[in-house]
């Protein structure tokens, strides 16, 4: 059964998509820690990070740093830290998520609640960022 992550890669549901390329595409966590906490994606779906091969494992992680520079110059920040849970989801993905404190990135924090409206400006921005 395909994820979910793999239903917004497909077009079959929405996401807030900031970057995309041949291999990896990034979008907004829809329950973010912060504001601007973008998922980064492989477009090939495997369950665990560490079982994709070296090449797609280290183009994922350009991806993301190219993603995160950008995220970065958008949103307010002393940092974008990284994060990689990957039990909520059986697709391997990466966490940006912009911080000022260890704090920011405590996944026991309650999410955020953005409204459809800014979730589309925020991923505006960050997408003309990365461009």
């Amino acid at each position: 059964m395909p994820s979910i992550f793999n239903k917004i890669i497909n077009r079959e549901i929405p996401g807030h998509i900031v970057a995309e390329n041949d291999h990896a595409i990034a979008f907004l966590d829809i329950r973010p820690l912060t504001k601007g906490h973008t998922l980064v994606v492989p477009k090939q779906e495997v369950d665990y990070l560490f079982d994709l091969d070296d090449e797609a494992y280290t183009q994922l992680n350009l991806f993301a740093k190219q993603v995160a520079i950008g995220l970065k110059n958008v949103i307010s920040c002393q940092r974008i830290a990284t994060a990689v849970i990957g039990l909520e989801v059986p697709h391997a993905h990466i966490h940006l998520i912009p911080i000022n404190s260890m704090s920011d990135a405590n996944f026991s924090n309650p999410k955020l609640t953005i409204s459809e409206d800014e979730m589309t400006h925020i991923a505006a921005e960050i997408r003309a960022a990365v461009e």
